[in-house]
């Protein structure tokens, strides 16, 4: 049985919860004490997995934070708790999710499982904590086993205490940054040790973890970073949301890339797991465009193989992979856990898959054993974009044959029932039957996500996805036309069946 005040506190595989004052209306509930048990169930759990040996007594977990204001605090708390209960804890301050991951693979570093205290790119008064053991990031399934183990378990002291120790992971990540850079540039570069000289490229880390990628990759590589932008970790994120979706973000790195006449931007999100590029003349190249980019370097890596993306690319993102590119592509449920989950899956069962990426700014390549690296996908574009330069060609020429839709919508309708889940599974039924009725109108059944249709009128020319949003009670609907007014018409027929549910706000489709 799980204590209610920690079972509150998960949200699939990643624990979230308000960690500071500071909203009106939104009360702490993940404490320095919950983190704390939460930790020690963690230990618990790997010890019940490696028994003590002879040759190595002690457990040993790292621990890296985001900028988060309650980060220190936090991560203090769980070195010290930690070390009581007879672990070594490797502190390793600022980090990336990504980095905490990768520690958890080098036999060199003998880490036995990873937490990352981070809240992604919710807002400055969330906090949270992700786990890693052995290359992977724990699933749902394991992250409730600790917490059962938290919850019935008091923090008695070991007989002998666990060592602290200080490690400056970011500085390790990098050298192998720098390093796939220097590698893969050799052939290319003037001086092998500065291949990036001659590269102007804007960083922008939305005062999150990834200011790093500036000062210890681009820099000692001979790129200019000037010009990059909110650099300064600041858990208050004082500039604009550290999110590679949100549109002032997209905004602020494109005016930046401009101002500076720069090669390129990259734009993270706190805990860089995610990320966004803006090309040379101030484009954004996020969702749809960032599939198309991740699969083009992809595929000319690895021809004819498969990619793995969320259920919402567009009809043209398809075109793109598997007829212009000559890739396979295997829409799956939205989700960059279940989107690697099926990556490793089809990857494992004979059909090659070198890539798992999602329109929200997740990319995890095969060869880097499927962690979704946002400095990890910039590092591949910068390498691909330093080739282009010496053919006298420009990044976007990567995607310029991507087909894009007319008109592209995206609206979110509120479910009015407590029981969202059953309440979203009836509306999707009854939404496939109006379909079914409907001339022109066909379902498309490899989904895996809510109800995509292809609308074939001559008015139309478009698709929609309607699903269930992963972890709150509302439903995405996304629209896209290849023809001017084919949002339109389809949303007005699509308004035809909505007036008739009480149990889903469709307000915003009359706005």
């Amino acid at each position: 049985m799980i204590d209610t005040s920690l079972a509150v506190l998960q949200n699939g595989a990643d624990i979230r919860g308000v960690a500071t004052d500071g909203i009106i209306g939104e009360n702490v509930t993940l404490t320095t004490d919950k983190v704390v048990k939460i930790g020690v169930g963690f230990v618990l759990w790997l010890r019940n997995k490696f028994k003590p040996t002879q040759e190595k007594p002690r457990l040993r977990v790292a621990i890296g934070m985001d900028a988060r204001l309650t980060g220190p605090a936090f991560a203090e708390a769980l070195q010290k708790s930690i070390s009581s209960v007879g672990a070594d804890a490797l502190s390793c301050g600022l980090a990336t999710t990504p980095a905490m991951l990768f520690c958890t693979l080098h036999s060199e570093l003998d880490i036995d499982g990873a937490i990352m205290l981070t809240g992604s790119h919710l807002s400055f008064n969330k906090n949270g904590m992700k786990f890693f053991h052995d290359g992977t990031e724990l699933d749902k399934e394991q992250l409730t086993e600790i917490l059962e183990i938290a919850s019935s378990t008091k923090n008695v002291p070991a007989q002998e205490h666990g060592e602290i120790h200080i490690f400056n992971l970011l500085s390790f990540y990098s050298n192998t940054l720098r390093d796939k850079i220097r590698q893969d540039l050799k052939d290319v570069a003037d001086d092998p040790a500065k291949p990036l000289i001659g590269l102007k490229i804007v960083v922008d880390a939305g005062n999150g973890s990834g200011g790093f990628f500036a000062k210890k990759v681009l820099e000692p590589l001979g790129a200019d970073t000037s010009g990059s932008q909110f650099l300064t970790p600041d858990g208050r994120f004082p500039n604009h949301s550290p999110n590679p979706e949100d549109y002032e973000a997209m905004r602020s790195i494109s005016t930046a890339v401009l101002l500076a006449g720069a090669d390129m931007g990259v734009v993270f999100d706190a805990d860089v797991d995610r990320v966004a590029i803006v090309d040379d003349e101030g484009r954004a190249i996020n969702r749809n465009e960032f599939v198309a980019m991740a699969a083009a370097i992809t595929l000319e890596e690895h021809p004819a193989t498969s990619i793995v993306t969320d259920s919402i690319t567009s009809n043209g993102l398809t075109r793109f992979v598997q007829d212009i590119l000559g890739g396979h592509q295997c829409r799956f449920q939205r989700g960059y856990r279940n989107v690697i989950g099926e990556a490793i899956r089809r990857d494992n069962a004979g059909m090659p898959t070198w890539l798992a990426v999602e329109t929200s700014g997740h990319a995890a390549f095969k060869e880097n054993n499927f962690c979704d690296d946002g400095a990890y996908f910039a590092t591949k574009v910068i390498i691909r974009l330093t080739k282009l330069k010496h053919e006298g060609k420009k990044l976007f020429t990567l995607i310029d044959r991507l087909p894009v839709p007319t008109e592209s919508k995206e609206f979110r309708l509120t479910i009015l029932n407590d029981d969202f889940t059953r309440a979203a599974a009836r509306i999707l039924d009854g939404l496939r039957q109006y379909v079914a009725q409907i001339d022109d109108w066909e379902e498309v059944n490899q989904n895996h996500d809510g109800l995509r249709v292809i609308c074939n009128s001559p008015k139309e020319q478009g698709w929609f996805l309607f699903r269930l949003s992963l972890h709150s009670p509302v439903m995405p609907l996304n629209v896209e036309s290849d023809v001017k007014g084919g949002s339109n018409a389809i949303i007005d027929k699509l308004k035809m069946f909505f007036r008739n549910v009480r149990s889903i706000d469709s307000s915003t489709l009359y706005n």
